[in-house]
Parts: C-alpha cells; structure tokens; sequence
C-alpha cells in the first residue's frame, strides 16, 4: 500500500471517528434549550448522554466480533449509517416524545461504539508495524480535538439556528464517510463459520444496562439511603452478580465476544492495568474546573472555570500524534513510561499548592497532566494490543 492510499484511509477513519467523538462534546451547550423544548427534569436529561454512553459500551464489542466475521469495511459502513440514522431519529424527535430522542441518542451511541474499534483493526490489518504508531495517534488525537470544538462549534450552530441543527450537520458528514468507505476501505473477511456467542453479548448487555441505571439512579444528596432503594441496589447487585458469570460463559463460548486469552500475554495484561489506571486518572479531570475555584478564587468562578480543562484537552490533542510518531522511533516501552512518569508529576503538580495557586502554575500542571494521558490513553496502549492480538483478534 503506497502513501497516498494509506492517507486516504486515515481520511476516512479519521472523519468517522470524530463525527462520533464530536456527537458526545456538541451536545453539552444544547441541553438547556433540550430540557426547555421537551420539558423534562434534570434527571431524565442525564439519560441524554447515559443511554449514548450505554449503547456505545454495547456496540463495542458487538460491532467489533461482527467486523471480524463480515469484514471491516462492511461494519465501518453500518456503523455510520445507525449513527446517520439515529441523528435524524434526535433532530426529528416531537416535543412531546423525549422517548424519541432517547431512542435516537442509543441508536448514535450503538453505530458510534463500533467505529472507534474498527478503525483501529483497520489500522492493525493495513500498516505496517513501524507506520501503526502515527496513524493510531492521528485517530486518537480526534478526541481531544472533538472536545475542544465540539462546545465551540455546539454554541455557534445554536446562535444561529435551533439545536435539531447539531445533529443535522451529522448526515453529509456520514454520507461523504459512506462513499469514501466504500470505495478506499480494504474488504477482508477473517471469520466466516464461527457460532456467534449471543449469551456472551446478552450477559454483557444485562451487565453495563444494569449497573448504568443503577448508578444513574443515586442521589447524591442522599447517597446511602438511596444506594439502599430499590431502584438502585437490586441493579448494582444484579451487574456485580454478572461480572463473576460473564468470565464463565466466555470461557466456553467457541468465539468469545470477549476473548480472555488476550489477558493471559504479560504485555497486554501491563497494558490493560496501565489502561485502567488512566481511566482513574482521566475520571478525576471532571474535578479540575471545582480546584480551579478553589485555587485561583480572584480569577476563576462558576461561569469560567470549565476553561480551565482546556490545557489538559489542548496537550492531549498536540500530545497523541506525537507520542504516535515518537512510538515509532523509540517503541512503547519508552512512551509509556514517559507518559506515567508525566502523569505523576502533572497530579503532583496540581496537589502542590505553591504551584496550583497561581495561573500559570495551574496550567502548567493540568498541561503536564494533558501530555501524561496522551501516551497512557491513545496510541501506545492500542499499538500493544494490534502487536500481540492475531488479526482475528485486532478489535
């Protein structure tokens, strides 16, 4: 494959990838003028992103497993079509019929969960081992980028016409992705006779559904007494009781929607535990914008303080292509080091008051931060995993 084929199929992944990720931070400046137009409660207008963020666990795995039987290209393509189709479900949605909506954001979520993940088999089946670096970063830093125009280009689209607009604009994108696919993607079939294992997927399902209601379900203001409710502790118990028979059935299932064998290699167990970790770290970023008021009171309030993400988001944006590019010249080893050693400095930084306290210090270590997760979070952790994974197993 020359490199003039090879950036065309970055073209089409990478349009794929960001009109998903953009679908998750284009939302947020339209949820007032959502809850205004259908008249729902703050509790129900979290389910705006929960059920996206449900369905997107589900189609994960699904859409991957699908991908490896009927071929990449194929699934690309059905991934953008649901999520084209349940952008138009949103933007048609009547204002009494907020089921509607949510039927619609499952249904982006459920088509957006399978492009991430088949793009990056893409990548795994057509580079070669020395090129997966810079295109895996190039795809991961779509979502620092998603997170940094998603909000801007959400509050322009929303002073100019109304919110259905936001999800509109989605279906040209998906068209050009769709033609483009269908013509420049590589269609390889890797598994034609394999029994799907549909109790895997069902246990999965039951799993992330349960314990995303659950927790969506506590109130905070009154946690314990509601963790003991039933509309809480009969779920969470539910999803806990599935963890522990989900690697049963896996085990048993000939073609494992799930395959624990990937966790047996030492590289891939280090890459899955570093991956977590980083997961933690990334969850503690919501806090960021609460510390900035607390540390820079004279400067930053309530109204502005959301700002203050933008450092980490900015780094993680310019960090990804580049520890992609720096992976392919000094291995994953080095990157992920570096990128932990990063991360501890960047949260040491933000604990220490006498650096925190003034702005400059605070965005230094929320940009520390930033570059620390960009190399645990992105391109090293996936060039792992396609190193060590057949190809039957890339996604």
């Amino acid at each position: 494959m020359n490199g003039k084929s090879s950036n065309r199929i970055l073209l089409v992944l990478f349009l794929g990838v960001l009109m998903g990720a953009l679908d998750i931070a284009i939302v947020a400046p339209a949820l007032p003028s959502i809850k205004l137009y259908f008249g729902v409660g703050d509790r129900m207008l979290a389910w705006t992103f929960s059920i996206y963020v449900l369905f997107n666990l589900i189609g994960t795995p699904l859409m991957a497993k699908l991908s490896d039987k009927y071929g990449r290209r194929s699934l690309y393509i059905l991934d953008v079509v649901l999520f084209a189709v349940g952008s138009l479900v949103v933007a048609l949605s009547p204002q009494k019929g907020f089921g509607v909506l949510l039927a619609g954001r499952a249904l982006q979520g459920f088509g957006a969960g399978g492009i991430f993940p088949v793009a990056s088999a893409v990548i795994g089946d057509t580079f070669p081992p020395e090129k997966r670096g810079r295109a895996l970063g190039l795809i991961g830093a779509v979502f620092g980028l998603a997170f940094i125009v998603g909000p801007i280009l959400g509050g322009v689209i929303l002073s100019i016409a109304k919110w259905q607009w936001m999800f509109i604009i989605n279906l040209p994108i998906a068209m050009v992705v769709i033609l483009m696919g269908w013509k420049l993607l590589p269609s390889v079939q890797l598994k034609t006779n394999q029994r799907f294992d549909w109790a895997g997927l069902v246990v999965l399902s039951v799993l992330l559904a349960s314990l995303a209601y659950g927790l969506n379900q506590i109130n905070t203001q009154h946690f314990f007494s509601s963790l003991v409710s039933l509309s809480v502790l009969p779920f969470l118990l539910l999803g806990v009781l599935l963890l522990f028979v989900l690697p049963g059935i896996e085990r048993k299932a000939v073609d494992p929607i799930i395959n624990l064998n990937l966790l047996i290699g030492r590289q891939t167990k280090l890459a899955s535990l570093l991956s977590a970790g980083a997961g933690l770290g990334e969850s503690g970023l919501v806090f960021i914008p609460a510390l900035a008021v607390a540390a820079l009171p004279t400067i930053i309030n309530t109204q502005n303080s959301s700002y203050m993400l933008m450092p980490v988001v900015l780094a993680m944006a310019v960090g990804s292509p580049l520890v992609g590019r720096l992976m392919d010249k000094f291995g994953s080893k080095v990157m992920v080091f570096a990128g932990t050693l990063l991360l501890a400095v960047g949260m040491m930084m933000l604990s220490s008051s006498w650096i925190s306290a003034n702005m400059i210090g605070f965005i230094l270590s929320a940009a520390v931060i930033g570059l620390g997760l960009s190399s645990l979070l992105g391109a090293p952790m996936r060039y792992i995993m396609l190193n060590e994974a057949s190809a039957e197993n890339r996604t």
